[in-house]
């Protein structure tokens, strides 16, 4: 089975396990894909077969699934909210999160998280969402570009991820904008549901397993640290604050919740029943 994911530290946990041989040992073959393009890339990996699995911002897959994709969350990977850092080139004029109002908001893709968390901001924050203005500039690299290039004025994304590029003194960080609801979903194809649910169920109980007192491992912080060439101290502090899901309890009010704000947002035209997100 094929399964992917963006390159941060989230995702660690599942390229150990790979790693490790856990799921070898149960006679299935997991092959891990790294997209740096981030949600937009991934749903498209999963329309489009590339992908039988993905590890995936809960929004975006909640989103993507209203509107046509045939997969279903299966579980959630990471329970905590994703803090996501709001950043200006070190030059620019911009000081504070109230000065953004009229940015131009570089995002990844249209559908991505750096898209819909630009308007949760500006839901939260009682703009008007609809007249905030994106440039699309493909992922982290291009929006560091972008800024740079004088192309867009701002961009939302992992915070931990992007802090090199402010301790460079490239990025200046005006906020953080936590998402109101859990981070990351395990999502899969249709097609493998309906093939390999038995590979699945079993795959998804040693997982979490694996992840079960995950963070009790020694050296986590430096490993993570050293294989995402992220600040120790950073790492430390991200590391007390997530929760990896043990289990494959997904909240129903918390899916309610993630479709009042894609509506608002203007990012799906109608709700759907949340039994029809879920792999049940």
């Amino acid at each position: 089975m094929r399964i992917g994911g963006v390159p941060e530290h989230f995702n660690l946990p599942w390229r150990l396990a790979i790693e490790e041989g856990v799921f070898a040992n149960l006679g299935l073959d997991l092959q891990w894909t790294d997209y740096p393009g981030g949600t937009g890339a991934l749903n498209r990996a999963l329309r489009d077969g590339e992908l039988d699995l993905a590890v995936i911002l809960t929004e975006g897959m909640v989103a993507d699934i209203i509107n046509g994709n045939p997969a279903r969350i299966l579980k959630i990977h990471v329970r905590t909210p994703l803090n996501w850092g709001v950043f200006v080139n070190s030059a620019s004029a911009f000081r504070s999160l109230d000065n953004l109002r009229a940015a131009r908001f570089a995002v990844s893709r249209m559908g991505s998280g750096s898209h819909l968390m630009a308007y949760v901001n500006a839901l939260q924050r009682g703009w008007d969402a609809t007249a905030l203005r994106m440039v699309v500039l493909q992922n982290l690299d291009g929006m560091r570009r972008g800024l740079r290039d004088g192309e867009a004025d701002a961009f939302m994304w992992e915070k931990v991820m992007t802090q090199p590029h402010v301790d460079s003194g490239e990025l200046r960080r005006v906020g953080v904008v936590p998402t109101p609801w859990p981070g990351f979903v395990l999502a899969a194809r249709g097609e493998v549901l309906a093939g390999q649910s038995a590979q699945i169920a079993a795959m998804c109980k040693a997982f979490n397993a694996f992840v079960t007192g995950f963070k009790a491992r020694p050296h986590l912080a430096e490993t993570i640290a050293r294989r995402y060439a992220l600040p120790l101290f950073d790492v430390r502090q991200w590391l007390a604050e997530t929760e990896w899901a043990t289990d494959n309890r997904i909240d129903s009010f918390m899916l309610e919740n993630v479709m009042d704000v894609l509506q608002k947002a203007g990012m799906i035209a109608k709700k759907i029943p949340v039994g029809q997100l879920m792999y049940l």
